[in-house]
Formats: structure tokens, C-alpha cells, sequence
């Protein structure tokens, strides 16, 4: 059966709707408290109430036992309670669809200003019925099936509008199922949050020249000088650095190492980006560090209180982003 989406309210309802909602939230936050990490739905915490076609399904049943009534009819009598009965089978069954499933925070992966957080949440079943046509989030994403003794990781999208610590409020665990005349749902409130970087700036100033360090810094993946030895390959060195006779002889990949070579390398300062402000001066050394990493060159950031010395690959991208989007964030 397809999901049937009653329309939002709207016009002069919309704000009465929007405080209503509100004021439930405050109330189940302050009933139920912060969750755990992982978190067991219990019926005292699962709520359940008649959608649009629940509500129409009462009322033409409740019309049928008046018509029954009207002209003493046992067969009617006999049609109208049967259409009671399954109406109270599907609320219980509705709600019975949620209790006992286990929630997990699975993580959530950084993202760049504007762009969406996606938080990740396991949903277990641990019990031996199967749980059907399960949703998270805002009811955007597609119902899924649990089995039993499995688990179905979902995705709730959270916008973002600024750098740092994005928290996710809520968000709530739902079901439809069966007949979609109950919505059953339970709302989740972890301390979890997601990290949002500086967008890079497009187009942004050319970045500060390289310093050239002459022998003094012993670079393993960049210098080409002297030969040092091997060490396990990473992803992002390059094909001319693997030892093949190497990995002919033992079938493991390794990569050669060279030290004492000349190095170059980047410093983005704070105080010296040309910017007019600090969300645009941090935008713009965004810019420099995604384009740095892209072609694999060294570079160091400093911020006031902050300094991280000259390198590359993706830990120290993440690092240097990192620092960027928190400084002098809210909550940070």
C-alpha cells in the first residue's frame, strides 16, 4: 500500500500547527530526557495517534452503527463491529510495530557549509517478529523492512547555514503499518552533532608562496634524495615510489622511502589572508587547504592560539578544516 501524505497546514493554520508542534517537543523532552547513545523503544515512550484515513474510517463506522441501530439490522451490526475490531487490531499492531527496536548512533561524516549533514543511525531488531515499513527522520525516506536479528542503518538529513557544531535536536523512529490508519512514532533526543567546515571561497586570492626548506626537514613521501628504507603503502603515493621487485617477491605492497631532500611547503596565516572579515578570510583559507591537499602539497595553518606544522594527506586535512569551522564558533 502506498504512503498517503496529508498536506501540511497552511495559511492561517500554518503557525497554530508549527506552535503546536513546538510545544509537543518541549513536552516529550522534558517527560523523556536525554537518550543514550543506544536506546531500547518502550511503549511508555512510544506515542500513537489516527491519520487522515483513520479518521475516516472512524467516522464511517461510527455512521454504520447508527444506520445499523436505525433499522435493526444484525447483519449490519455484525459488519459494523467487525470494522471495530480491525480498527483496534491495526492500532495495537501499529504500535506493538516499534516497541522493542534498539537505536544506535552510527556517526556522522563532516561537511562543508551549506551542504547537508546526514547522521547515521543503526535500528535493531532484536525480537523475533518482523518489523515492517519502518521511517526516521522527517518521513522523507523510504519505509524499510526489519527482519528479525537484523539491523537497517537510516539517514536523517539536517541542513546546514553556518560553520562548527551542528546538534541534531531530535528526530523520530516511526510506522504506518498496517493500513496506515495509526501513525505510531517515538521521538529520540541524543547529544550527538556534526561537524560543518567553512565553505571554500570560489574564486579566492592565490594563496602565499612556498617556503623551500633546504635538507633541514626529513620528508618520507616527498623527498627524492637519499634512499631510507621501505614502509607500507598508503593510498595517494605515487606509482613510481612502489618497490615492484618487492611486491613480486612478497606480494605485499610497499612504497620506497627517501629523506633529506628538498622540501617546499605552505603556511595559510590568519592574519595574513586578504579578506574583509573573519568568516570570508576563513572561506578563503578553506579554499587554499582543499586546493593544497588536492595536488598533494605541504601546508601548515596557524590561528591565533593554534599552530600545526607543515604536511599533507587527509588527517591533517581534517585537522586543519576542523580547526577552521570552530574557531570562535558558537558552542565550540
Amino acid at each position: 500500500m502506498s504512503s498517503i501524505r496529508w498536506p501540511s497546514p497552511s495559511g492561517a493554520l500554518a503557525p497554530l500547527g508549527n506552535a503546536i508542534r513546538r510545544r509537543a517537543g518541549s513536552w516529550a523532552r522534558r517527560r523523556q530526557g536525554q537518550d543514550a547513545a543506544v536506546t531500547r523503544l518502550s511503549a511508555r515512550r512510544t506515542y500513537i495517534l489516527p491519520t487522515g484515513v483513520g479518521a475516516i474510517y472512524a467516522l464511517m463506522t461510527f455512521a454504520m452503527l447508527l444506520g445499523s441501530m436505525n433499522y435493526n439490522n444484525n447483519l449490519s451490526f455484525m459488519l459494523t463491529f467487525l470494522l471495530a475490531a480491525l480498527g483496534f487490531v491495526a492500532m495495537h499492531q501499529c504500535q506493538r510495530n516499534l516497541v522493542g527496536l534498539e537505536i544506535r548512533y552510527a556517526g556522522v561524516d563532516p561537511v562543508f557549509e551549506g551542504e547537508e549533514l546526514l547522521f547515521r543511525f543503526a535500528v535493531s531488531n532484536h525480537s523475533r517478529a518482523m518489523r515492517l515499513r519502518i521511517e526516521a527522520g522527517d518521513g522523507g525516506g523510504a519505509a524499510t523492512d526489519l527482519p528479525p536479528g537484523e539491523s537497517r542503518v537510516f539517514f536523517v538529513p539536517v541542513a546546514t547555514a553556518s560553520r562548527g557544531r551542528v546538534p541534531l535536536e531530535r528526530f523520530s523512529i516511526r510506522s504506518l503499518f498496517p493500513f496506515e490508519l495509526f501513525r505510531a512514532w517515538a521521538w529520540i533526543h541524543m547529544d550527538v552533532a556534526g561537524l560543518v567546515y567553512p565553505r571554500p571561497a570560489d574564486p579566492a586570492p592565490a594563496p602565499p608562496p612556498s617556503e623551500l626548506a633546504l635538507g633541514h626537514r626529513q620528508h618520507d613521501a616527498r623527498g627524492e634524495e637519499d634512499f631510507a628504507g621501505l614502509r607500507r603503502f598508503v593510498p595517494g603515493d605515487s606509482p613510481r615510489n612502489v618497490a615492484w621487485k618487492a611486491y613480486a617477491r612478497s606480494g605485499q605492497l610497499l612504497s620506497k622511502r627517501f629523506a633529506g631532500a628538498d622540501t617546499s611547503s605552505q603556511w595559510f596565516d590568519l592574519a595574513d589572508t586578504p579578506a574583509a572579515d573573519l568568516e570570508s578570510r576563513l572561506r578563503v583559507i578553506a579554499r587554499w587547504i582543499v586546493d593544497a591537499d588536492r595536488s598533494g602539497e605541504d601546508y601548515g595553518l596557524r590561528l591565533p592560539g593554534l599552530e600545526l606544522g607543515p604536511a599533507n594527506g587527509e588527517e591533517h586535512r581534517s585537522r586543519c578544516l576542523a580547526s577552521l569551522a570552530l574557531y570562535e564558533a558558537p558552542g565550540a
